[in-house]
């Protein structure tokens, strides 16, 4: 199978790999968005598959792959709700990140320099695939996805999140993120690979995933924080689509 990978976002992110889990660094932004990433995602996977969130360990017996793990901000989260957690990455620097801040906090992630594309060959499936604000970043989104979809058992689920295309996220995403505030630097996302909500939807669907919901993920400059919001997806958004079992 053909790759997706785009060697010059993969390198971006190298570049970068060091401060994953420096709250005031580089990833910023995703340390302030990461709690409510986490309560779509809990929220999603709990509905989804009759799951209480008061239990212990409530995704236990859940196998999920965190596509495009970075340094674990998401991994680490699903370990501890109790699942078997695969982190991938193409950026080959972010693994042994991951992996030592795993160790760290005693837990046990399968932690994986690799692509989607290579997993579906080696015939891998899961319950759940996180694919989050990955797709904005590789060469061919359909072709990314539909290495996704593959990766699913069937009625599993893929939690995507990425960019809205429009003037506002310009503002936000270029303008503010990383020439006002400086939280990433110049030339991290190209606005122009930017996607719709309506164009992701399309492709979810052509690559063989039924879609199943979207929200807005919203920044209240004010609260400095961030905020779900079924109305406004005009920059961060994120979507659930199923698999549906072979008829």
């Amino acid at each position: 199978m053909q790759s997706t990978i785009d060697p010059a976002e993969v390198a971006k992110f190298e570049a970068m790999a060091a401060e994953w889990w420096n709250p005031k660094g580089k990833f910023k932004p995703l340390h302030l968005m990461n709690p409510c990433r986490l309560d779509y995602i809990t929220q999603s996977i709990a509905a989804e598959y009759g799951r209480d969130l008061k239990a212990p360990q409530p995704f236990a017996g859940l196998r999920i792959l965190d596509i495009g793990c970075g340094g674990g901000l998401l991994s680490e989260p699903m370990a501890r709700l109790g699942a078997s957690v695969v982190g991938a990455d193409a950026a080959a620097r972010n693994i042994p990140v991951a992996q030592v801040h795993a160790e760290k906090m005693g837990l046990s992630i399968d932690y994986r320099f690799t692509t989607a594309e290579d997993l579906a060959a080696a015939g891998e499936v899961f319950d759940v695939v996180l694919n989050m604000e990955v797709v904005e970043h590789v060469a061919d989104p359909l072709a990314y996805l539909t290495a996704c979809q593959q990766l699913l058992k069937p009625g599993g689920i893929m939690i995507c999140s990425t960019l809205n295309r429009n003037p506002q996220s310009f503002m936000m995403a270029i303008i503010g993120a990383e020439w006002v505030m400086r939280w990433l630097p110049k030339g991290t996302h190209d606005w122009a690979k930017f996607i719709t909500p309506d164009e992701l939807y399309s492709l979810i669907q052509r690559a063989g995933l039924a879609p199943l919901d979207r929200k807005g993920m919203v920044f209240n400059p004010v609260t400095w924080s961030w905020h779900l919001s079924a109305r406004d997806l005009s920059v961060n958004y994120v979507t659930t689509s199923r698999k549906e079992p072979a008829a």
